[in-house]
């Protein structure tokens, strides 16, 4: 369960974002302040009033056993072929409860993982380490980035070796051992950590996050076809007549326990009557008005009692997928792709 907010207009003033700051606080992760810990050690969070959270996946039991929604709660009038709601205070934004199936999810899990952060996607991790190709199984299999030294002969002879970052020095993969065993001084980190402190990755056109702005010189592959054809059909109840969604950019978002991403507007696209289409397990659109809201997430739930992943541990219930399950265990994902131009 990730919890999303949703706050107020274009160039809002400051007791706007002073109250959309304190409903961030509200939500944020905080341990309660004893020694007390879970039987794993583990400190425990405080608990959390969500009565006033909207909850999609009761919205749509509700519409489907009574067809009746909560107060402020609205089911749009549409083509789609599965029930898409509005809130009457937000005009642009719809959410489709369980758009995805299971195993949707768990093959654009897959590909958020292991195809997605591939360079020349970028990642959060450029800036220091510069591209990291195959970096999910290098943490699978236990391996260490290493800076190799220009004295240093390079063991791998893989194709990730003598990558470089943005100062020039030179990086690669090697197994744990090798990497501890060179008897020299070189920097170095785990695969396994790289991969914890993953943010975001970028597909289509690439974001400049220092400009704020989408750089075209940057090298890129398109979006891949299956998630443009799913973010079209998906866009559809947020478009006029006669409209079409040309998904040209995508960001990846990965969140650990204790992540999360500060309230924000997504504003540097040129036409804002095209949404965003947000993926998670449910899809959230954000178009016209909707699109000047700030909008955040304060955190996730991983606990038994929100996390809602049972149904997915079950689809990932391979040998080969348990490095999956281990993950969405702690973390959740969530892509959204706009049209830029």
């Amino acid at each position: 369960m990730t919890v999303k907010m949703y706050e107020s207009d274009r160039a809002p003033d400051d007791s706007e974002r002073t109250a959309f700051r304190r409903a961030e606080k509200k939500y944020k992760l905080y341990y309660n302040h004893t020694n007390k810990k879970s039987s794993k050690g583990q400190r425990q969070p405080k608990k959390v009033e969500l009565s006033e959270v909207v909850d999609f996946k009761s919205v749509l039991e509700s519409f489907n056993q009574n067809g009746e929604t909560p107060p402020g709660i609205f089911k749009l009038r549409c083509d789609s072929n599965l029930p898409v709601f509005g809130i009457e205070n937000r005009p642009g934004f719809y959410f489709i409860p369980g758009s995805l199936s299971i195993e949707e999810q768990q093959y654009w899990i897959k590909e958020s993982l292991t195809s997605f952060p591939q360079p020349p996607n970028r990642t959060n991790h450029n800036a220091v380490y510069g591209p990291i190709p195959d970096l999910f199984i290098a943490a699978k299999n236990k391996k260490v980035w290493v800076e190799v030294k220009n004295s240093v002969k390079d063991v791998s002879g893989g194709p990730d070796s003598g990558i470089k970052d943005a100062d020039g020095c030179k990086w690669q993969f090697s197994e744990e051992t090798v990497a501890i065993s060179k008897g020299q001084p070189c920097k170095s980190i785990a695969a396994s950590v790289l991969l914890r402190k993953l943010r975001w990755s970028t597909l289509g056109l690439q974001f400049d996050w220092s400009k704020r702005n989408y750089d075209v010189s940057l090298p890129h592959n398109k979006i891949p076809e299956a998630l443009c054809e799913l973010a079209k059909r998906m866009s559809a109840p947020a478009l006029l007549m006669g409209e079409e969604f040309r998904p040209e950019a995508a960001i990846v978002n990965y969140f650990g326990l204790g992540d999360m991403l500060g309230g924000h507007l997504d504003d540097m696209e040129a036409d804002w009557s095209k949404p965003i289409v947000s993926i998670s397990g449910d899809i959230v659109l954000m178009a016209g008005e909707a699109r000047e809201c700030f909008h955040g997430v304060p955190r996730i739930f991983t606990d038994n009692e929100n996390a809602e992943i049972t149904h997915l541990a079950a689809q990932f219930s391979r040998q080969d997928d348990v490095c999956f399950l281990e993950y969405i265990r702690t973390s959740r994902i969530n892509i959204n792709i706009r049209q830029v131009f």
